[in-house]
């Protein structure tokens, strides 16, 4: 046996481990990031423009999604005042997309001391006086974008790749749609998970899958309608940390990026297992059980069809929308399937997708949420000692995911 740690929330749990198991990582990315490099390409790209710093929009992700604000916001700050820019003239959009908003402390420690400098503006998708709408997608979606963000002058958009389960990356041209988007636009745009003639969700819809994905080519002609601007895209290492950075202004830099993601988070093993044991990441991947859903869809991809799943995910503020639940709440998947595609709302594809997990393979859950919570989604809560038993008696192959946030098969 050998013991291995897994994160928690803010804690990090100890686990023995047979040494016959599978350990399911990725390729960390090397730290490749100086001060002057960033500097230098925000410049080039300012000098490459009319320099109109008149009103300057830069959009960031919310607590959920952070990019080491607190250092590198600072950088692009200096940059830009250092070119002539005004301080009251930069305006910070959190773009929440249908996520809550976050509390003024949680706001300090996300984006640093700038936060109490500059103007930051909270997202809200209900605010219909807020949006303009440019137009519809060929699915159907209409494009609802902040009015006030079309009216800046210069347009940043700062944020870190990642993968989604369903639009195939986040971070990067999701910035500004969903992340500014207005609520109902938002959920067409995801109700295209559902593939409605055979009432099953869309296989095209996998994370790190641009091509052949609805929800993602959707958000690809969505982006052709919105404004020029730098996307400053972040490339995170397995602890959170930003290691790389990649400058763009185009949909196929933002590809780049993604590719560069997926070099380093896509498994090099197609191989599934018994029983995985597998973390969030802990804290703030693990904050609520949407934000944990993630790691939960990637590690059960690993899981062979009736095995277990082991996920440590905290959730200490509860499953993080009142439109999740409710839905487990139908007798089963067709009644859910059908509740939401006549009206898809809230976090619906997400419930479906955890429908379709508890269903084809056990998972196991050490959460702060409720039991009944648990039971609900067909999850069995369970602490740290029941899982060092499990893991001593099982007979099986057996692998272990310290981020399944962050790796996907």
């Amino acid at each position: 046996m050998m013991d291995f740690e897994l994160r928690y929330g803010n804690e990090v749990l100890s686990f023995p481990l047979k040494e016959d198991t599978t350990f399911l990582k990725i390729r960390e990315p090397v730290f490749n990031i100086s001060e002057k490099d960033f500097k230098s390409s925000v410049k080039e790209y300012l000098d490459s423009g009319s320099k109109d710093y008149s009103n300057i929009g830069i959009v960031i992700s919310d607590k959920t999604r952070l990019c080491d604000y607190p250092l590198y916001l600072p950088w692009l700050l200096e940059v830009l005042e250092d070119d002539g820019a005004k301080p009251d003239s930069i305006t910070l959009y959190i773009a929440y997309g249908t996520h809550p908003r976050q509390k003024e402390e949680e706001s300090i420690s996300s984006y640093g001391n700038i936060y109490k400098k500059y103007r930051f503006v909270h997202h809200d998708c209900n605010d219909m006086s807020l949006f303009k709408n440019l137009g519809k997608t060929k699915r159907g979606t209409p494009v609802m974008i902040r009015k006030d963000i079309l009216d800046s002058t210069m347009l940043i958009t700062f944020g870190a790749i990642s993968h989604h389960y369903f639009a195939g990356f986040g971070g990067g041209r999701k910035l500004l749609f969903p992340g500014l988007g207005e609520k109902n636009a938002i959920y067409h745009n995801h109700s295209l998970f559902l593939n409605l003639r055979d009432k099953k969700l869309e296989e095209g819809c996998q994370p790190g899958k641009l091509t052949n994905n609805p929800v993602a080519e959707d958000l690809r002609e969505i982006n052709d309608l919105l404004p020029e601007r730098l996307s400053i895209h972040g490339i995170l290492n397995s602890k959170g940390k930003v290691c790389q950075f990649l400058f763009g202004k185009n949909y196929d830099d933002f590809r780049r990026a993604c590719q560069l993601h997926d070099h380093f988070f896509k498994s090099q093993s197609d191989r599934q297992f018994d029983l995985v044991i597998a973390s969030g990441g802990g804290y703030p991947k693990d904050i609520n059980f949407i934000q944990a859903h993630k790691s939960v869809h990637h590690a059960a991809a690993f899981v062979s069809d009736s095995g277990v799943l082991v996920i440590l995910a905290e959730c200490r503020d509860g499953i993080g929308t009142d439109t999740f639940l409710p839905l487990f709440r139908e007798t089963g998947w067709n009644q859910m399937f059908e509740k939401l595609s006549q009206k898809y709302e809230g976090n619906g594809g997400t419930a479906l997708a955890m429908k379709a997990k508890s269903e084809r393979i056990q998972i196991h859950m050490m959460t702060k949420m409720d039991e009944e919570i648990c039971q609900l989604m067909g999850v069995k809560k369970t602490n740290a000692g029941q899982i060092r038993k499990i893991l001593a008696n099982h007979k099986g192959s057996m692998a272990v995911i310290d981020n399944a946030s962050m790796l996907i098969r």
